[in-house]
């Protein structure tokens, strides 16, 4: 574990391999921090210099009070000038879900930097209006309930979504893992995440798409309809795509079967 002081706020990441040549940086998702990519780093090589940052409102990095500190273009620049405290000029980025636009939003804006982009269950936006108004007001309606009856209420209804219905056939262990993870982020930081960087006020990158030149790879789960289904028309758009549809698995490839996100990893990546 290591901090860093970027822009005024309090980062975390973890970091493994750190005097390996090769590096990979892990963005989690939603409601995550650098626990979930635990499993998948230890299943890689110790040639890979691996790296796992907090983003901003979710795990030791700050969770300011302001939403403009969530906003997708800070969040980004953030990142930019972490990775310069770390000197990383090229490296290969994994991001999951909410990490995922992360990612992409990245290496839309700092492509250069990109060697090989892994995007797992991810979107690049909404482009209808009224799509994004919606989702925009049932992201606010859902942090104003995070606020108003704290996370355990909110990690109880959210773990029941049916976004996540495939990991109630998880062990009982493994579950409870992801349920602590998830205890331990703080109400504002979840509630300022969904209103600064929420798939409805995040500018959308479909248009953006056929910009990317490097190797993506689209990761998503055999039970997860509605993101294969987003997948398959971003792969239309972008340049050096592969859509990878991994079976018996939802939209957390890397929970629900870290060994094969892994030689995913291992395969298309180092």
């Amino acid at each position: 574990m290591a901090r860093f002081t970027v822009k005024g706020q309090d980062v975390n990441i973890d970091q493994w391999n750190e005097q390996a040549t090769q590096t990979i940086v892990f963005l989690h998702g939603f409601t995550g921090s650098t626990i979930t990519w635990k499993k998948i780093v230890s299943q890689l090589p110790s040639n890979i210099r691996c790296i796992a940052v907090d983003l901003i409102g979710h795990g030791k990095t700050a969770a300011p009070a302001t939403v403009e500190f969530y906003s997708m273009d800070f969040q980004v620049e953030l990142l930019h000038e972490l990775f310069h405290h770390l000197q990383l000029d090229t490296f290969s980025l994994v991001g999951y879900s909410m990490g995922g636009r992360v990612a992409l939003s990245y290496a839309v804006r700092y492509p250069a930097a990109i060697e090989h982009l892994l995007l797992e269950s991810a979107s690049p936006g909404l482009k209808d209006d009224q799509e994004r108004s919606i989702r925009k007001q049932a992201d606010d309606t859902l942090a104003e309930k995070i606020l108003a009856n704290g996370i355990e209420s909110f990690v109880t209804k959210w773990e029941n979504i049916p976004l996540f219905a495939s990991q109630k056939s998880l062990p009982a262990v493994v579950q409870q893992e992801i349920r602590t993870e998830r205890m331990q982020q703080s109400e504002i930081g979840l509630a300022n995440s969904l209103r600064g960087m929420g798939t409805g006020v995040m500018p959308e990158l479909w248009g953006k798409l056929n910009t990317l030149t490097m190797p993506v790879t689209l990761v998503t789960g055999q039970r997860d309809g509605k993101f294969i289904q987003l997948n398959i028309e971003m792969q239309e758009h972008i340049k050096k795509a592969n859509h990878l549809i991994i079976p018996a698995v939802g939209h957390a490839i890397h929970v629900e079967n870290p060994t094969k996100f892994a030689t995913i990893v291992k395969e298309t990546i180092s």
